[in-house]
C-alpha cells in the first residue's frame, strides 16, 4: 500500500475520480463551516488554543492553530450536521478527515492544487479499502468505522504531502493503528464525542506520518498481525477478514468510486426512507392524523444503529441523538415535508406531533434487503381510513446510481456557508475549488474562508 502511494501522482488519477474529489473538497469546506456555527462547533474551536501556531487557517474564522490543530478542529466541525458523504460499503466518512488535513497541510506546505488532489484521492481510496476487509462489523461492536479506518488514510495522504518514502509511509501507517479509536456510546444518550472522530482521524494521520518521517517505528502487519486492527477489536469476525481488499487491483479498481454524497443531515442508511416517504407525502397530501402506521423493512445490520432500542430512538435528546433514528427521523419529514439544514430543532425534538407520529413508525429486519454496499429504502404507510401505499427508493439519492448534480452540491456549500461567508467569497471559492489542479499554491484556498468581519 505504501509503495503504491510513493508512485502515484496526479497523472495516475482517473478523470472521474478527480471531479469528484473536487466537489468533496468543497462538500467538507462548507460543512465545517456550517457546523463551526453550532454550540459543538464553538467548543472545537475553543480548544484550537491547545495547538498555537499560525501554520493553518481554522475555515469560516481569523484564527489559525498549527496543522494538525487546525486539522481536528475543520474536520471535527465537518461532521457536527451529520451531513459528510461516506463510502457506503464501509460507512466510512472519508472526505471529512482527508480534506481537513490536506488543506491544513497545504497551508503549512503551499503544496498545489495537483498535489492536494492526489493526496485526497489516495486517502480516500486507503481510508474506504481498509473499511472494507470487514463491512458491517465494527457498528455493532459499539466502534465507529471513520474513527478506526479513516486515520490509515489521512496517514498515507499526509505522508504523500510531506515526502515520505515507502519505508517511512509504513511505519507511519503502523504508528496510525496506536492512534485509530472511536467508540459510539454517545447514540445512547445523544452526546457529541462521535463528531469528534473526523478531526481525530485528520490530526493523528499527521502526526503518525511526521513520527514515521523522523525514524520512529511501527508494526508492518498492523492490520492482519496476531494483535492488529482486526484481531483486537473483532476478536471473532463472521466472516473472516478479507485482507485482499486492501490491495487487489489497487490504482486500477477505485472502491472510493462507491461513495455517496448526502442531501440530507442524517444517517446515510436513513436516506432512502426519507425519500421514499416525501414522495409518498406529497403524492398523497399525508398529515400526521392520517397515519395509522408507517413500516420499514430494514436490513438487519441497520438495526441496532439507527432502529434500536425504539424508546431511545423515538424520544431522541438531542439534534445528535435525532440523526441517527429512523422512527424520530421519518416522522420529522412527514410532518414538517422536509428534512434540511434547519432539521432536529429542539421545538421539533419536544412537538407532540411528531414524537405521536414516531410512535407509529414500525421496522421489520428483513434479511432481503440489500448489505451495505446499496442503501435502499422500502416505506409502507397504513392510513386511520384503510388505505395503503408502499415506496421503494432502489439507491439513495447522491449514490453513484442516483447522483447528486453538481448544482446540487453547490447550492448545499451555498447554504451551509450562508451567513458566514458573502455571496462574493462562496463564488470566489466555488471557482477556486472546480479548478484547484491549476493552483500553484492551495494555501490561497483558505485564505478565502475568513469571513469579511473575521
Amino acid at each position: 500500500m505504501s509503495a503504491w502511494v510513493a508512485s502515484t501522482g496526479f497523472d495516475d488519477i482517473p478523470a472521474d475520480v478527480v471531479a469528484s474529489t473536487r466537489l468533496r473538497i468543497l462538500d467538507v469546506i462548507g460543512l465545517s463551516i456550517a457546523g463551526g456555527e453550532t454550540p459543538f462547533g464553538a467548543g472545537v474551536r475553543a480548544t484550537a488554543s491547545a495547538w498555537p501556531g499560525t501554520a493553518a487557517r481554522l475555515w469560516g474564522t481569523g484564527g489559525t492553530a498549527s496543522a494538525a490543530g487546525a486539522a481536528f478542529v475543520n474536520g471535527a466541525c465537518s461532521q457536527a450536521l451529520e451531513y459528510d458523504d461516506t463510502h457506503n460499503e464501509s460507512i466510512v466518512h472519508m472526505s471529512s478527515p482527508a480534506v481537513a488535513a490536506a488543506l491544513a497541510l497545504a497551508d503549512e506546505t503551499k503544496a498545489s492544487g495537483r498535489d492536494i488532489v492526489t493526496a485526497i484521492a489516495i486517502g480516500n481510496e486507503l481510508s474506504c479499502r481498509v473499511g472494507s476487509v470487514t463491512p458491517q462489523q465494527f457498528h455493532k461492536r459499539g466502534f465507529h468505522p471513520s474513527g478506526l479506518f479513516a486515520p490509515f488514510g489521512v496517514c498515507w495522504l499526509a505522508g504523500h504531502l510531506l515526502g515520505l518514502d515507502a519505508g517511512q509511509m509504513s511505519r507511519a501507517a503502523g504508528i496510525t493503528g496506536s492512534f485509530a479509536a472511536g467508540l459510539i456510546q454517545c447514540w445512547v444518550d445523544g452526546t457529541q464525542s462521535k463528531f469528534l472522530h473526523p478531526g481525530w482521524a485528520a490530526q493523528s494521520g499527521i502526526i503518525a506520518a511526521t513520527l514515521g518521517k523522523n525514524g520512529v517505528t511501527g508494526p508492518s502487519e498492523v492490520f492482519e498481525g496476531r494483535f492488529g486492527l482486526f484481531a483486537s477489536h473483532l476478536q471473532a469476525a463472521d466472516p473472516e477478514p478479507n485482507f485482499d481488499r486492501l490491495t487487489v487491483d489497487l490504482g486500477v479498481r477505485w472502491d472510493s468510486r462507491a461513495s455517496s454524497f448526502k442531501p440530507f443531515p442524517v444517517a446515510h442508511v436513513i436516506h432512502p426512507y426519507i425519500d421514499a416517504l416525501l414522495r409518498l407525502r406529497a403524492r398523497h397530501s399525508l398529515t400526521p392524523d392520517m397515519i395509522e402506521r408507517i413500516t420499514v423493512p430494514v436490513a438487519p445490520y441497520i438495526v441496532s444503529i439507527v432502529c434500536e432500542p425504539v424508546e431511545e430512538k423515538r424520544r431522541p435528546n438531542t439534534d445528535s441523538h435525532g440523526r441517527v433514528s429512523i422512527q424520530y427521523t421519518l416522522a420529522e419529514a412527514l410532518a414538517l415535508g422536509r428534512i434540511g439544514k434547519d432539521a432536529y430543532a429542539e421545538n421539533s425534538l419536544r412537538d407532540p406531533v411528531i414524537l405521536a407520529l414516531a410512535d407509529r413508525v414500525e421496522f421489520m429486519p428483513d434479511p432481503g434487503m440489500p448489505g451495505s454496499e446499496q442503501f435502499k429504502g422500502v416505506v409502507e404507510i397504513v392510513t386511520r381510513d384503510g388505505r395503503s401505499w408502499t415506496e421503494i427508493e432502489e439507491h439513495n439519492h447522491g449514490s453513484p446510481q442516483n447522483p447528486m448534480s453538481d448544482a446540487a452540491i453547490e447550492a448545499k456549500f451555498r447554504e451551509n456557508v450562508g451567513g458566514v461567508l458573502s455571496e462574493d467569497q462562496a463564488s470566489r471559492v466555488v471557482g477556486m475549488v472546480m479548478g484547484i489542479e491549476t493552483v500553484p499554491d492551495a494555501s490561497a484556498l483558505s485564505a478565502l474562508l475568513v469571513p469579511a468581519h473575521g
